[in-house]
């Protein structure tokens, strides 16, 4: 695979980035320490809150780094927040089935970006040093996308009942949980001793389903860079900004009708580019337009062309 523009990082590199990203986890958790139900404005202006500082510091990176490198943050950076989308349908699932209280559901999501990251930079580390030691392990992450841009392009869309997952099940047979949620509380005493309740396993859900997740996103953004950082900083940045998409986005993901086909075709195009990446090289501005057109197509798409039968998704708890 041709050598992709590297960004030469110390340790102090990593230290403050990663502070400066908790210190903005820590701003947003005072922000929002009462629960509360977020609305479509305060949705707007935490999106474009954290949009903008992830643009900002591509645009720190392309002015220090050069163009090539600012245009490979901006690829892993949309492939990476244009995939996340697909978990807001999830994730829409998951609190219906659960019958969430709504102003829960902002601190469900606030711990389960703290987990992915977590997961993630694990994930990042071990695939960047399996790539460093066996470099056919590209063509098996290719292969891969391929069959999952083509799964999720022709796979019908099953509603089923979160519920009713292994994960469930696992989880409470080696936890004891409660029915009735608590507030904003994952555990409380009851009779003298401490018990879960279904806000936890609702977090576990959430933490299980962005894991299987991100067996589709990260290597998509191995298939454009193998730079670490790049591809953590990107992942780091798209996650920050899931939440606040989630409450801007979960009551009108039933309209993105072709959204799904858009992502399995950015999937696919990044596989084949793995595949082939020894014979032909796809420059990254033309790799980071096509994915723009795709995504900008299928939603598109969407809004003008509406299915006869639609299904109704709702953010409310069921009753």
């Amino acid at each position: 695979m041709p050598a992709t523009p590297a960004i030469e990082t110390n340790i102090w590199f990593w230290i403050i980035f990663n502070a400066v990203v908790l210190a903005l986890l820590g701003f947003d958790l005072l922000s929002h320490r009462k629960g509360h139900v977020v609305k479509g404005g305060e949705a707007v202006a935490w999106t474009a809150f954290w949009v903008s500082i992830s643009v900002l510091f591509g645009a720190g990176i392309w002015w220090h780094y050069g163009h090539d490198t600012g245009i490979l943050f901006f690829t892993c950076y949309l492939i990476e927040y244009s995939l996340s989308i697909d978990n807001i349908f999830i994730f829409v699932l998951i609190f219906s089935s659960f019958q969430v209280p709504r102003d829960q559901q902002h601190r469900v999501l606030f711990w389960g970006i703290i987990g992915a990251l977590i997961l993630r930079g694990i994930m990042i580390a071990i695939g960047a040093y399996a790539i460093k030691q066996f470099s056919w392990i590209l063509y098996i992450f290719g292969g891969l996308l391929l069959y999952l841009g083509f799964k999720m392009i022709f796979k019908k869309e099953e509603n089923d009942d979160m519920q009713d997952k292994w994960i469930v099940r696992v989880s409470r047979r080696f936890l004891p949980f409660t029915d009735q949620y608590h507030g904003e509380k994952f555990s409380i005493i009851e009779n003298g001793k401490r018990v879960f309740t279904p806000l936890l396993l609702v977090l576990i859900v959430v933490e299980f389903t962005d894991l299987i997740f991100a067996v589709d996103s990260i290597p998509a953004i191995f298939g454009v860079s193998q730079d670490t950082f790049i591809i953590y900083t990107s992942n780091v940045g798209a996650i920050l900004g899931l939440r606040s998409l989630y409450f801007l986005l979960a009551g009108a993901m039933v309209s993105f009708h072709f959204l799904k086909i858009g992502l399995g075709i950015i999937l696919m195009f990044v596989g084949v580019k793995m595949l082939f990446a020894n014979w032909f090289h796809v420059p990254p501005i033309y790799s980071l337009s096509f994915i723009i057109t795709i995504l900008l197509g299928s939603i598109a798409t969407s809004l003008f062309y509406k299915p006869k039968e639609e299904e109704t998704i709702t953010m409310e708890p069921k009753h």
